[in-house]
């Protein structure tokens, strides 16, 4: 399964935002979002399509679901220790 890449620039409802890779896991990745006008933190589990061979990023439908939005990194980095130690 091929990972997400570290440096992204949005598309869609995202447009132009850069995602940046602060973190990942076997599990999960943290990514820090600049949206030009702010800052803030999005963790997520791994996830994939089942036609596809590569992770998926979450869309706004998977936020409370799968994915998280934090104002912090120190938040952040909390969810995303968590996600890593839950068991499958």
């Amino acid at each position: 399964m091929k990972n997400l890449d570290k440096n992204i620039i949005g598309k869609g409802e995202v447009k132009g935002f850069i995602f940046t890779q602060h973190n990942q896991s076997n599990k999960a990745y943290l990514y820090k979002v600049d949206t030009g006008c702010s800052i803030y933190y999005e963790v997520f589990k791994k996830t994939y399509r089942v036609n596809s061979k590569r992770h998926c990023f979450p869309t706004s439908k998977a936020f409370g679901k799968w994915a998280w939005t934090f104002t912090t990194l120190e938040k952040a980095i909390e969810k995303f220790i968590q996600l890593n130690e839950e068991n499958d």
